[in-house]
This record gives structure tokens, sequence and C-alpha cells, in this order.
């Protein structure tokens, strides 16, 4: 068979004249391939990464500087001020380095330093420029003069066609804010949900602390911030998702969802092929650094360093913490499907696998007729339990023979791939359709996504596609920007053939899948049943609802001069206030990758402001005029706080920093933990949409992924995920427990869509429905 002789490369015997060698032509010609390919990834990643280590100059403007300077000389004209003069006398003139060489080799050597030491000056200059926020501050469309000066020279120093890393090494360090400024803000923050005599006492403890401890806390901090790259994240990530030991499903990871109205194909290992083969062009991009860096207003960079963990990389448990592993170069998939297990290469005589050769060798993952191995259809959900019986399992029975290669397969695979065995995704024909999808794609079966992995693909049996990715190693708008790319490559670059198949030819002398071996005893298969049955039980009290917002949608808000996410910020308080008749502190995420290595800092939603909006529209005896305004001084302040979260003079991070500085210096803070300890009864998070630019949506609307979700926070509490989609269409993803009598996410979902329609008749303004 052409399988046995592309396994084999070499064949040797031994005869009584010597060995006998025999090559193969075709795997030599193979490992050729490969090696050259292996070769010239070196040589594209070596310059590019010059080119990111000398931006926003180039190599070519040294040659520039080297022949600038070499012509001043011959014009008996010294630039240097004698500082070439004084490198000739340290070089040693010999037979091989004579006068006139010595003064040439001296000229470059100025004119490197001359150029290196302008590289430096473009880049502090560069930094110093970033630092700059007062432009997001401004009223939007009223740009001063200032900042209009300050966005021309940020683009003048920013350079030309710059890479996915040039401007790390220009971006500001995430500032500490001053403890007064973040004291006085945490008790503006709970005002409105403390009656007085509670409020007079957090202010005494909060006042206590910020003469006490605080300053103590305050210098470490601020030592931290001079000599770490950034003083939150590392901290972050470590003690909130790596050494937090319980289950990481539908407590930690989150979903995104495939394009809504649009199956490009039902062919379910068509659909897998397309999508891992634009994920295979994502990260080669990715790993060249070819990938061009997200910029605000197309101005201000953002930070690209989550990126770099997107593949290959994998949570490893641990019984106190967690770790991530992050790899590179790995040339293999894991794929299951119905229980089992199979290694899928991802590359063919130096190339990656196209998607017609993937689409083939899926489709023999679904024709494949054998069973599970004892043991093996419910594996997976060791990833889904606790984490400490994961680990100590790990370890016990993982770390030897067939388990640990078939484990190692797992762990150091490009990403994870589940052909799912139903069918799912959004049918407005069919009740509940959209919160089917969002469950099974946050937490499936429970032992049919490798939850530890960087994210998994899931494809469905009926074409459609999701993701569910771990949270510790970058946030949502990361994963966001890969699989808008995805999305987009899948259908307009990539396409299908009438019948549905994947375009171009196949190589028939592929490899199949290697189906994993396992040899998993009886009291491991305990470890799994009882990992299992816990996480059942979580995913089956999480109550979720999809909630399809199309009455009016961001071009309608904007008409009514306020941010689109402060009018649903304020819309979300008052449907929470209609839902349990009170306020909670409420969660909404906003990022801080302005700064180098920047994450998440929290933007608390519920205001004094807030509330007075909210109590005054369910007040009858108030006029529109008075809502309205209110409306309007609660979405400024909504926005002022959005702001200062994003700018590094946020709350909650600096508290949280400040928390574990008291623990390692075993320090006890009433204050700081009552901080920590308030549950987020309402959390919500916006997700990006068409971040990458890849597709027009006005000419292509019915290309629109839903966005997607995460599970609720608290007991008693909900979830929301948001993406305003285009002009005409917000969806929300509503998640709660069943097991709470307080909380059900379809009412909530009622009730947020009767306060968008109830803000919305404020205005005396109109939209103009998409045809």
């Amino acid at each position: 068979m052409a399988e046995a002789h592309q396994a084999v490369g070499f064949q040797f015997t031994v005869t009584p004249d010597g060995i006998d060698l025999h090559l193969s032509r075709e795997v030599l010609k193979h490992i050729y391939l490969a090696g050259v390919t292996s070769w010239r990834k070196r040589a594209i990643r070596f310059k590019n990464g010059i080119l990111t280590g000398v931006y926003p100059a180039s190599p070519s403007s040294w040659l520039i500087v080297v022949v600038a300077i070499m012509s001043t000389m011959y014009a008996r004209i010294d630039p240097s001020m004698g500082m070439i003069d004084s490198i000739k006398q340290t070089l040693a003139v010999s037979d091989y380095l004579t006068v006139q060489t010595q003064t040439i080799v001296s000229a470059i050597l100025f004119a490197t330093g001359l150029w290196l030491s302008l590289i430096f000056v473009l880049r502090y200059t560069l930094k110093v420029l970033l630092a700059y926020h007062g432009w997001i501050f401004e009223p939007h469309g009223h740009m001063s003069c200032s900042t209009r000066l300050w966005m021309r020279l940020v683009k003048m120093f920013s350079g030309r066609r710059p890479l996915l890393y040039s401007f790390q090494s220009s971006l500001p360090r995430l500032p500490v804010p001053r403890v007064s400024d973040t004291i006085k803000r945490y008790l503006e923050s709970v005002r409105p949900l403390l009656d007085d005599e509670q409020y007079k006492q957090m202010e005494i403890v909060a006042n206590d602390f910020k003469k006490t401890l605080a300053p103590k806390l305050q210098r470490y901090l601020v030592l931290k911030s001079w000599w770490a790259t950034n003083y939150v994240s590392d901290w972050w990530e470590e003690y909130i998702y790596l050494r937090s030991r319980s289950p990481i499903m539908v407590n930690s990871n989150f979903y995104v969802m495939d394009l809504l109205y649009v199956t490009p194909t039902h062919w379910q290992a068509a659909r897998a092929g397309n999508a891992v083969h634009a994920m295979l062009q994502y990260r080669r991009k990715l790993e060249r650094g070819e990938l061009a860096p997200v910029r605000a207003l197309g101005v201000v960079p953002m930070c690209s360093y989550q990126m770099e963990r997107m593949f290959n990389t994998t949570r490893i448990p641990g019984i106190e913490t967690d770790f991530v592993q992050h790899l590179k170069d790995r040339k293999h998939l894991v794929v299951y499907h119905k229980g089992r297990f199979f290694r899928v290469g991802l590359y063919y005589g130096g190339r990656h696998l196209w998607p017609g050769e993937l689409e083939t060798q899926f489709q023999r993952i679904l024709d494949d007729p054998s069973e599970p191995q004892p043991g093996e259809l419910k594996l997976a959900a060791l990833t889904a339990g606790e984490r400490v019986p994961w680990a100590r399992a790990r370890l016990k029975y993982f770390s030897q023979g067939v388990n640990r290669a078939s484990l190692e397969a797992i762990e150091t695979a490009a990403f994870f791939l589940t052909l799912d065995d139903e069918a799912h995704g959004y049918d407005p024909e069919k009740l509940r359709s959209l919160d089917l999808y969002a469950k099974s794609l946050l937490h499936g079966k429970c032992y049919d996504r490798w939850f530890d992995k960087s994210f998994n693909l899931i494809a469905y049996k009926n074409g459609k596609l999701g993701l569910n990715a771990e949270h510790s190693w970058a946030d949502a708008p990361i994963v966001g920007h890969m699989w808008e790319y995805v999305l987009a490559t899948d259908c307009f670059q990539w396409g299908y053939t009438e019948d549905g198949h994947c375009r171009g030819d196949v190589n028939k002398d592929l490899l199949p899948p290697t189906k994993l071996q396992w040899d998993i005893p009886p009291e491991c298969q305990e470890i799994i049943d009882s990992s299992y049955f816990l996480a059942k039980e979580i995913a089956d009290d999480v109550d979720f609802h999809g909630c399809l917002f199309d009455d009016f949608g961001k071009g309608l808000i904007k008409k009514c001069r306020t941010s689109p996410d402060a009018f649903i910020q304020l819309a979300l308080q008052l449907a929470h206030f209609r839902d349990k008749g009170e306020f909670c502190l409420t969660y909404e995420s906003s990022m801080t990758r302005m700064f180098k290595e920047g994450r998440t800092e929290t933007v608390r939603s519920c205001t004094n402001e807030s509330t007075a909006f909210v109590r005054a529209m369910e007040d009858p005896d108030k006029s529109n005029e008075e809502r309205l305004a209110l409306f309007r001084r609660a979405a400024e302040k909504h926005q002022h706080m959005y702001r200062l979260a994003m700018t590094g003079s946020g709350i909650d991070r600096h508290l949280f920093c400040l928390y574990i500085v008291s623990k390692y210096l075993g320090i006890d803070s009433p204050f700081l933990k009552q901080v920590l300890s308030e549950p987020w009864r309402l959390s919500t998070s916006q997700t990006p949409q068409q971040q990458l630019n890849l597709v027009d949506f006005q000419k292509f609307p019915q290309h629109v992924s839903a966005g997607g979700g995460f599970g609720p926070v608290a007991d008693d509490g909900y979830g929301v995920s948001y993406i305003i989609v285009g002009e005409h269409l917000i969806t929300f993803h509503i998640s709660s427990k069943f097991s709470s009598p307080e909380t059900d996410s379809y009412r909530f979902g009622q009730n947020i869509r009767q306060a968008m329609l109830d803000i919305r008749a404020l205005f005396n303004v109109k939209e103009k429905k998409m045809v």
C-alpha cells in the first residue's frame, strides 16, 4: 500500500556482503521539501524580527545614514564632531586594515551608532505621544486642535506598514493610580447600593485603610510597576485564572458562534476543512508577525502580546496552580468524534494541507466504525471537573506508556477539533434554537470538548461551527480577531463547489488519521465518571437565552447622539431593576490594551446617575424631558467611567493588586477583603465586531456572527454578553442558573427588550429600516 511506503522512509537489511540500504525517493523528497519550508520560515521570521526590532526605522534607512556620513567626509565635513577620529584611534592599523579602510570602518561604526540613537529617539518620542490620552475624553465628533496635532505626530512617528509587534517597545506602561483617587471612585461606585448607615460605615473603613495600610502597599505596587512590564497582568492571570481549583467549564471558558443566518455548506467535513485551513493561514501570519496591529481610530496601536499564545497552547493542571504551556511549530491536530481521539497531520511535503485534503481526513474519521476504548468515551470530562483530581490523575495515570504519548498529542496539538454528532445553529422556525446552540458551545456533553486547550473548534453535523475558548491566556477580542478572519476566508476566499465540498485537488497518498491509544485502568475511570457527574450538574444548571434585538440598532442610537454602549448599559440597569426590584453591583469589561501587556479593567456601571435615571423611568410623575435629561447625565457618566478604565484609572485592578501585596506581606485588611468578596450579580461584556475589516457587511448583511457569551458569574445573578451587529441588530446572550429562584434568563431577555424600547421612546428620532 502507498501508506506503508510513506510510513517507512529508510529500509535496510543485513547481508553477508554488508548492509543493503534502500532509500525511498518519495520520502526523501518530502524530507527535502519540509526542510526547505522550515528554513524559509526561519528566514522570514528572522527578517520580520529585524524589521520589528528597528521599527519605526527600516534596514534601508541604515544605508541612507551611512551614505550620508560618507558623503560629508568626502566633502571634508566632520558631522561627528571628532567622534570618528576617536574611533579611528582605537582601531589598530595592520596589513588588512589600511588607513583608508580604518577611516571607512570608523565612519560606518559612527553611522550605525547614530542610526540606533535615532531609532531610540523615535521610539521614546512615540511612547511619550502614546501616553497622552486626552483624545479619548473629548466629545464624539468634536476634536480639539491639540488632539489633531497629536494625531498627526503619532502618524508621523508610527512609520509605514507596521508588523504585528512593531509597536510593542513603544507602548507605555500601565500607570498605578493614586490610592486617594481609587478610594474616592470606589466609594462613589457603592453609594447607590448602600443605605446611609451602611455607606457611613464603609467610608470609615475605606478612609482608615487609606491612612494606615494603603501607603505601604502602594509603595510595593509602584516598585513593581517600575520593574515589571505590567503591574496587573501576571497576577491577574495567576490568581484569577490559574490558581482557581474549581471547574473551568462554564465558570471560566467562553464561546463564540458561527454566522447567524448563513451556512456556506451543510457538509460537516467540508466546513471543518475550510475552517482549519483558514486557521493555519492565520497561524502562519501570526507566527511570522505579518498581521497588521489593531489601532484605535486607525492611529493608536493596541498591544499584541496576548496573540502570541493563540495556537499550540494548553492549560496544564496542577495541584496548587495550573500553568500555560505554549509551544511552536506543532504540525498536527487532535480530532474528537463519538468518543474516539484521532491525530491528524497538518502538513504534506512542507506545506499546509489544502481544504479538500483536510475534508478527506475528517471524512475518514466520520466514516471510522471503531468503538471507543475503555474509559475513552468520557475522558475529556477530566478537563471539565475540578482541577486537583485532574492534576492527580494526570500524574498517576498519564505520565507513562501509551497514555502519556496520547495525552502529549492532545496537549501539543495546534488546537482541538470536535466533529459533533449533533446539529445546532440559529433557526427562526425552531423554539430556543439559539439557546441550545449556546449551551452546546459552552459545555457540550461535558466530555466532548478538551476545555484545557486554548480553543476548541466545534463542527456540527449540519455544517455549523463554533468555538469554546479557555480564558487564562487571552481575552475574547483576541479570539474574535482570528474568528472573523476564519469566517471571511471560509466564505469569500475559498468557498465551496456546487455540491458543497471543498475546492481543489486532493493528494491520494495522505496518511490516514491515527487513532490515539489509551490504557485507562478502572480506578482512573472512576475519577473520569466523578468529574463527568460534577460537570453535568453544572451544565444542567445553566439557563441560557439568546435574544436577537432587531427593532433598532447602532444606526438609530447614534442619531440619539449618545454612545451605543452607554445606551445598552442603561437599558440593562433598567431591565435588572424591573426584574429584581433592586440595583446590584454591575461588572462591565473594558480593555486596557493601549498599554503594554494590558488586558482588562472593570467599569462599574451601576452609578448614582444611572439609578436616578432608572427611578425616573419607573416614576409616572416624571416627564419625558426630565427622564431624557437624567439619561444624558447617566450616559455621560458611564462614558467617563469607561474612559477612565481604558486609560489605567479604573478601580478594581488597583484594589486587586493591593490585596495581593497585602497577602504576600501577611497583612489583613478588612477593607480589601470586603471589596474582593462583593458579588457581581450582573456581569456584562461587549463582543467587538468587524475588527479586521475583511468583509463589507453593508454589502453582505447576512454574513454576521451572533457573537459569543459566557456563564453566570454569581449563583443568583446574570451574565450578559452583547454584540452590536452592523447598524440594525443587537444580540444578547443571557445566562443564569436554574437553581436560583431569583433569576430567569428568558424573563430578563424580555425585560431588556422592553427597556431598550422604552428608552428609545424618549428620543424623537426615526430609523431607516434595512430592505
